[in-house]
């Protein structure tokens, strides 16, 4: 007879994978570095990362799980009609805002799922993100600058990797970006409705600064939103002699940002790569694979985010725009 798996058991692969990194306990908590506070200043809405278990019992016993980036209403749903027991979150987890306004604690236990998150203390452990946009990351800072998550990757392009082009041709394919594309024209025939736009398809990789036939030899791959400034970039340049490409993925920029000022005043091609919405591909993945890899009894699922954009007037069938229109109308219309 198999022994059962436990949360106890996914938190102790977590930290193996991890390095060391989960907290293990609150009492711990105060000196691992990977527990990170991050705050805009703005009141009551600050967020402190705590890697490991936020929600659950240690010992409960558990058989499939979800790999996802962000924890959502949507996605306790979806676990809690799937047979799902506990979700592992990439981004930190907080009440209410990764819980449709409601307590945390409250809506989990409601379907007994239990919770863990990985953020900071899972970044820096492999090179996928370079690997896959084509350079291998051969220095890799996590906290740039003294500030902690500014991530900072240099390394030269692989070998079927020369030029802007091959870069993002490259990144295409590990997307599997013709599927997306393929999917986003079928809804748009189902809905009857040209003018819908999707993430992965709308934010697919892009030249700001050279042109495709430039050739890449030394890439400076940044996270503009970690913080990464204009005065950054020129500091990396002065540390890494040679680079002549900036990469900018998970966020982007546009053409008049400082940063893609910065790279043409210092004579570097500019590219965006991957958006935030597809680190579930980046990160989630090799996460999911390396705990089916530790725990093979146990069935992990990927929980996958697919945003869209519908014009008002075309989104739901005739009866939930009626409803809209009455609620509107009626009560919200004075």
């Amino acid at each position: 007879m198999k022994e059962q798996i436990r949360i106890m058991d996914l938190e102790k692969v977590l930290d193996v994978i991890t390095g060391g990194r989960v907290i293990g306990s609150r009492d711990a908590a105060g000196k691992n570095p990977f527990v990170v506070t991050k705050s805009s200043n703005i009141p009551g809405k600050a967020i402190t990362e705590t890697p490991g278990l936020v929600v659950g019992d240690p010992d409960h016993p558990i058989k499939k799980i979800a790999v996802m980036m962000t924890l959502t209403e949507s996605a306790i749903e979806l676990a809690g009609a799937s047979g799902v027991d506990a979700m592992v979150a990439h981004h930190p987890v907080a009440d209410a805002a990764s819980s449709g306004g409601v307590l945390l604690r409250t809506y989990l236990e409601l379907y007994n799922l239990a919770v863990l998150e990985l953020h900071e203390a899972f970044h820096g452990l492999h090179p996928g993100i370079a690997y896959l946009h084509g350079h291998d990351a051969s220095f890799a800072d996590i906290k740039y600058s003294n500030i902690p998550g500014n991530i900072l990757f240099v390394g030269k392009p692989v070998q079927e990797v020369k030029t802007l082009g091959d870069m993002l041709s490259r990144l295409d394919t590990f997307m599997d970006l013709e599927t997306e594309v393929r999917l986003l024209e079928n809804e748009k025939q189902i809905r009857n409705c040209e003018n819908i736009e999707e993430t992965t398809v709308c934010t697919r990789g892009i030249i700001l600064e050279g042109n495709p036939e430039n050739s890449v030899n030394k890439v400076m791959h940044i996270f503009p939103h970690t913080g990464f400034t204009p005065v950054h970039m020129e500091r990396a340049l002065s540390q890494h002699p040679g680079v002549d490409t900036v990469l900018a993925t998970i966020s982007r920029v546009f053409p008049d940002h400082g940063l893609v000022k910065k790279a043409k005043q210092l004579g570097l091609n500019f590219v965006v790569g991957n958006s935030h919405a597809l680190e579930i591909m980046e990160n989630g993945l090799p996460l999911a694979r390396a705990i089916s890899m530790l725990l093979p009894d146990l069935e992990v699922v990927i929980f996958k985010e697919r945003m869209t954009s519908i014009p008002i007037n075309s989104f739901g069938g005739s009866k939930i725009q009626a409803y809209a229109r009455l609620m509107a109308e009626k009560y919200l219309v004075k």
